[in-house]
């Protein structure tokens, strides 16, 4: 069930962020010159995850390292595409300091695509990942990766650096991967780093895709199967939104339960161990978070993480 491009429906409104918590995050930010992919891709769960809202302990922020530009243009993001400047050396340890100041006890990062660096930023990536391991032990890390152009050696430079989940999105169906990715990326590319990931290391294989873009339901089972057969853990669904009218357009709403449909799917027939499916749900959503620190941290058992996730995050079923 779907809706046609046009007006946004209802089950797509969101509240403005605000709130103490949420300001001083962003001041924690701003103090220490990072970057989170929660402004530079406005993702509509920005006042949520940065209030705290939905689980126990503190706000959550998707730090994005390397910058705030990107070496590729992926007609759906709303990153800044080209101009990139040189690493920041202190950023690794300053993405440390701002853990342990905000009081965060799981980590997301991401980056950037640095194609113009020798390593892409796999050495960054990996130190940053060392620096907050150090210094916060009991802090959970998820590492959401670009694809490193499918070299083996820096993805297991990230997979060295002892992340507990490694995510990198495939974000469409196969037919599709062209018009919404940059032509550096690819379906295959993306499906060799999430199987190097789940079968050469001990963390989750975690990602996402966007529907809206012009997939068919056909097209959504394949990918979901490709990913499984890869052995990939958790995978998230969500709502493509377009950021601005130069942005790829949105072919179609698709309405709540027929991503409820696809949560099943993906859980009951492939066994994901986990699927956050919904239309504001995001690849960094705080639902597949709150199921990994429920399953690493605290013990629970498959279906008590899941519960215990929706339930935080008002998804239940």
């Amino acid at each position: 069930m779907s809706q046609s491009r046009g007006r946004k429906p209802d089950w797509l409104r969101t509240q403005l962020p605000s709130g103490e918590e949420f300001t001083d995050v962003r001041e924690t930010l701003r103090e220490r010159n990072l970057h989170t992919v929660c402004e530079e891709a406005n993702c509509p769960n920005l006042g949520e995850c940065w209030s705290g809202r939905g689980g126990s302990g503190g706000g959550t922020a998707t730090f994005m390292l390397m910058g705030d530009r990107c070496s590729r243009g992926c007609n759906f993001c709303d990153v800044k595409t080209g101009g990139m400047g040189p690493l920041d050396p202190d950023e690794p340890e300053n993405v440390a300091e701002a853990v342990a100041e905000i009081g965060l006890d799981y980590v997301v990062l991401t980056s950037v695509d640095r194609d113009d660096l020798p390593d892409q930023g796999a050495g960054h990536f990996a130190e940053t990942v060392r620096e907050i391991k150090e210094r916060h032990p009991g802090v959970l890390i998820e590492a959401l990766v670009p694809d490193f152009q499918g070299e083996r050696d820096l993805v297991r430079k990230v997979i060295d650096a002892g992340p507990d989940v490694i995510a990198h999105n495939v974000e469409t169906v196969e037919r599709l991967q062209r018009p919404v990715r940059d032509p550096r990326a690819g379906y295959e590319q993306s499906l060799s780093v999430l199987e190097r990931v789940a079968r050469d290391s001990d963390a989750y294989a975690k990602t996402s895709l966007m529907l809206g873009v012009g997939e068919y339901d056909h097209e959504v089972y394949r990918t979901l199967r490709d990913l499984r057969e890869r052995e990939v853990d958790v995978v998230t669904l969500g709502q493509y939104l377009q950021p601005s009218r130069s942005h790829l357009d949105v072919e179609s709403y698709v309405h709540p339960q027929k991503f409820e449909t696809w949560r099943r799917v993906a859980e009951e027939e492939l066994d994901f161990l986990y699927c956050a499916a919904g239309p504001m749900v995001r690849s960094s959503y705080r639902a597949g978070e709150l199921f990994v620190d429920a399953l690493l941290r605290d013990g629970r058992s498959l279906e008590e993480a899941r519960r215990e996730a929706r339930e935080a995050a008002g998804t239940s079923d």
